[in-house]
């Protein structure tokens, strides 16, 4: 099937979805911990009914399931360290921060894969950690947030390489279910370390309006985004979905400046890094396509089976 204008639309409506998600997190009030806890539950409740729906089996080979959940404890973690970057500095920190999964990607893939590393990819890293460190000196106040949207983003890499794998061999419904439920998991034991170490006490009972937005993000920014991106997928080459998912930071960045007014409180240094930051994201796809894609015509990877964000 060949996209049509339509479907392109779709596809960046689906990517403005994934950026709304760092807006959200900040919007809703409980912390970081507890709101991965709702997120995954509720997302697991989402997938589940919709799984019945379309009639997708719901049970899954019993060696493929201590795997799957184990990679959903790293999207907990992934998660719960995105949404603290978000409260601890800002929604733009949050987002130049995992801006670097594109770097993780590049180093970790290789390894994992035991594929020789680009020297592209090499040159481009290169440029972010410079990016990194302008938006680092700048922002020093929001040096916390900064780290942990640089660590949520080396586990969010691990997960998409992890997960590349698992899609090949089980159904990627399949897979989100038993992650969402890993992820559950890994939140309700993680929670008596949590307020033994972390805090006094813990904030479980979400606001009406935190309910609001906590069924925005499970529903819509995960279990619609996810099941519409991969009916897209069949649509569209892996070169025009990489290209529109790298622009998810560069929304989530302008919806941050339109809807929490957060430009004012950033210095110029601060564009100027996270500029050159976006800049290296936006170009790796096209770059790559005219070094490598040209000889070898579906070089770039696709998009993952599932969105960590």
């Amino acid at each position: 099937m060949k996209a049509n204008f339509k479907d392109y639309l779709h596809l960046h409506f689906i990517v403005f979805v994934w950026g709304f998600t760092a807006v959200l997190g900040d919007l809703i009030s409980i912390p970081a911990v507890e709101l991965v806890f709702w997120r995954t539950l509720l997302a697991f409740g989402g997938m589940a009914a919709y799984m019945r729906w379309r009639r997708v089996p719901l049970r899954i080979e019993r060696r493929a399931l201590l795997p799957i959940l184990l990679t959903g404890s790293l999207i907990a973690a992934h998660w719960i360290l995105f949404f603290a970057a978000a409260k601890v500095a800002n929604v733009s920190i949050c987002l130049v921060g995992l801006a670097s999964v594109t770097l993780w990607t590049s180093i970790l893939e290789p390894l994992i894969n035991r594929q020789r590393i680009k020297l592209l990819e090499v040159l481009l890293g290169g440029v972010m950690i410079f990016g990194l460190y302008r938006v680092f000196a700048a922002e020093f106040s929001y040096a916390l947030g900064l780290v942990f949207a640089i660590i949520s983003a080396l586990l969010g890499a691990l997960f998409s390489i992890l997960n590349a794998r698992l899609v090949k061999q089980y159904h990627y419904y399949s897979i989100t279910l038993y992650e969402m439920l890993g992820a559950w998991v890994t939140c309700v034991l993680f929670l008596p370390f949590y307020k033994t170490f972390w805090t006094e006490e813990l904030k479980l009972m979400p606001t009406l309006t935190d309910w609001v937005y906590l069924l925005i993000l499970s529903g819509i920014c995960t279990v619609y985004a996810f099941s519409a991106s991969v009916k897209l997928m069949k649509k569209f080459t892996a070169f025009a979905v990489n290209l529109t998912v790298n622009l998810e930071p560069v929304y989530g960045i302008l919806l941050a400046f339109w809807l929490l007014d957060e430009a004012k409180y950033l210095s110029a240094d601060f564009f100027t890094g996270g500029s050159i930051i976006l800049t290296a994201v936006l170009a790796y796809p096209v770059l790559n396509y005219w070094f490598y894609g040209r000889k070898k015509k579906a070089h770039i990877e696709p998009m993952r089976a599932t969105h960590v964000d």
